[in-house]
């Protein structure tokens, strides 16, 4: 006769081994590559199990995938550390846990001081069968009809409220940089074209969309 499974018991947090550090369901992780020249992966922990004895701590996750472990690759307008969260559920080993990080928001993200090695920030939630994202549609800017890179230094028009690469406008980053006001083509006079940056919120109801699929 098969003997019964031992019942696993769930853990309110775990201590990351050779670390201070404590996870906890809800938390974000850095786990281990079996490859160890890629990066570690990022997961969120949805719950962490013992065993009766107590010796085989396990979590169980949800993995965010990188863009180019994405079926479509990277693109142009995904950021260096952009991630996706997926439906990609699994068990690992918490020893496979290399240590804590944080998954933001794109708006919180862009408000860091300073990104750190564990910073990163998630916009799409993905399929990881069909390769689809959701939403399945971002917002578009600048000439080149983008959307929004973090890591790109971008302007806006105080006309139309547009966000602009400076490449795009045949403008230096340097420049981009010191001007205090800005107004593209459309907005300005034809005497007048890099005279003026500003701070105003994003364009209105008919922003133009990227499809992400």
């Amino acid at each position: 006769m098969a003997k019964p499974r031992t019942p696993k018991k769930t853990l309110d947090s775990y201590t990351i081994k050779g670390t201070n550090k404590i996870i906890k369901a809800g938390d974000c992780v850095l786990m281990r590559a079996p490859d160890s020249s890629k990066p570690p992966y990022v997961a969120k922990v949805e719950t962490i199990q013992v065993n009766a004895r107590g010796t085989n701590v396990q979590v169980h996750v949800r993995w965010y995938y990188r863009p180019e472990e994405s079926i479509g690759g990277r693109r142009q307008f995904h950021g260096a550390k952009e991630v996706f969260l997926s439906d990609h559920f699994d068990v690992q080993s918490t020893d496979t846990i290399e240590g804590k990080c944080t998954v933001h928001t794109l708006k919180s993200y862009t408000k860091l001081d300073a990104v750190g090695n564990e910073d990163f920030f998630c916009r799409f939630e993905y399929n990881s069968a069909t390769g689809g994202f959701n939403p399945d549609r971002v917002a578009v800017y600048c000439k080149c009809e983008m959307p929004y890179n973090p890591d790109d230094l971008m302007v806006q028009c105080e006309g139309c409220n547009d966000w602009f690469h400076p490449p795009c406008i045949d403008m230096t980053v340097e420049e981009a940089k010191k001007i205090e006001h800005f107004l593209c083509h459309s907005c300005s006079p034809l005497d007048e074209k890099k005279n003026h940056n500003s701070h105003a919120t994003s364009r209105d109801s008919d922003t133009k969309v990227y499809p992400c699929f």
